[in-house]
């Protein structure tokens, strides 16, 4: 079964009751038992829903894995992974990573013994330097989060199996439309199905997808013991989500292309970040293991100032000035006091994230109005 077929089909039956085409929002916390212990292969909710079954097998279809865990949030999904490990462990991260990430690795976790290296992951050889025998986990986005930089996964995957390490993506920006990092070598894949996936900023929910049936079972005692997880709402609302998932990803990167090259040649902006640039640090590798470039965009005006950014971002009107991204309308951020404001200044900046720093979430509107827009609100 091909990925477009998948969004709307994969690991799906029709309602076994009534034949009901989409999946019943069961909104129920808890079921019938004819004995205790006998059930219809539901107890409690915070167990399992059918609902949130229906989502997860989705999930475990569209990025070619076995199993599927979803949450109540992204940063609820990371939190799972994490917990995997026990203090003295420590883990190897991308430099380049969204504020949440750093925020719960770094103010909760460190708390709990465990440590976190931070380093730049353009070559993937650069690991190495890091890894001993207390090293348990490999964490990278890719693209990253803002300033769009490309990770080998591949070449990072092979890192960790040789030293039998973990290794989870967060594959947000791309979504398994761009690239399915499991059958590039990783062992985890995280989604803020917030995002992409569901497409439409209306629900906020996360998810683990793993190939490892033992990996899926510890992961599921956690996410069942820690009760981190999403209501049969959600799960149907991003189950939908998924379900358009391949034609909205299509109109996000035919955009994000128009974007990208419209403020690239734009004399009043100095710096463009999007991967597609043959010129973009690590375009190969983008170019060899995703399908296109995504809806992502970043960058910052000539004089890199914050006041102009801050009057950019505010004089923009398709473009919404708010958090998030990866919905079908335009959405503008300020990374620096917005998605990035939680981690330090001097370490947001070493990695690009200026307070000039402009990153956009380009979405399916009329290519022409977004245009138009950015335009007027540049001046």
């Amino acid at each position: 079964m091909k990925f477009n077929t998948k969004t709307i089909h994969g690991n799906q039956e029709h309602d076994k009751a009534y034949g009901s085409v989409m999946p019943p929002i069961y909104q129920t916390t808890t079921y019938a038992q004819s004995t205790p212990g006998a059930h219809k292969g539901y107890g409690y909710s915070r167990s399992a829903n059918p609902t949130r079954t229906a989502l997860e097998n989705s999930l475990a279809s569209i990025e070619n894995g076995t199993h599927g865990l979803a949450f109540g949030s992204g940063m609820a999904a990371i939190d799972a992974v994490v917990k995997l490990l026990k203090s003295g462990d420590e883990v190897i991260a991308t430099s380049d990573l969204y504020g949440g990430t750093y925020r719960l690795f770094t103010k909760i976790f460190e708390d709990f013994g465990i440590k976190f290296h931070f380093i730049e992951m353009d070559n993937a050889s650069k690991l190495e330097a890091y890894i001993n025998v207390q090293t348990k986990l490999i964490w990278i986005e890719t693209p990253t989060n803002p300033m769009m930089n490309i990770i080998d996964i591949k070449a990072v995957a092979t890192i960790a199996k040789k030293h039998n390490i973990l290794l989870a993506v967060d594959n947000t920006f791309a979504t398994p439309y761009l690239q399915q990092p499991l059958d590039l070598g990783a062992d985890i894949v995280m989604h803020s199905a917030t995002k992409y996936l569901g497409g439409h900023s209306d629900v906020v929910l996360g998810a683990l997808i793993v190939k490892d049936k033992d990996l899926a079972q510890k992961l599921y005692f956690i996410q069942n013991a820690s009760g981190a997880v999403c209501g049969p709402q959600d799960s149907f609302l991003v189950l939908r989500g998924i379900k358009t998932l391949h034609v909205r990803m299509q109109r996000h990167c035919e955009n994000g292309k128009a974007v990208a090259e419209y403020l690239r040649n734009h004399p009043k902006i100095e710096n463009v970040y999007w991967p597609g640039f043959e010129d973009h640090p690590n375009h190969i590798i983008a170019k060899e293991q995703m399908k296109d470039y995504g809806g992502m965009v970043s960058f910052v005006a000539k004089g890199n100032s914050y006041a102009n950014a801050i009057r950019i971002v505010e004089n923009l009107k398709l473009f919404t000035l708010a958090e998030s991204l990866g919905g079908v309308e335009s959405l503008a951020g300020h990374p620096a006091s917005m998605t990035h404001a939680s981690i330090p200044k001097e370490e947001r900046e070493k990695t690009g994230v200026v307070d000039a720093l402009i990153r956009l979430s380009v979405g399916i509107e009329d290519i022409d109005d977004l245009i138009a827009d950015l335009e007027q609100a540049i001046g």
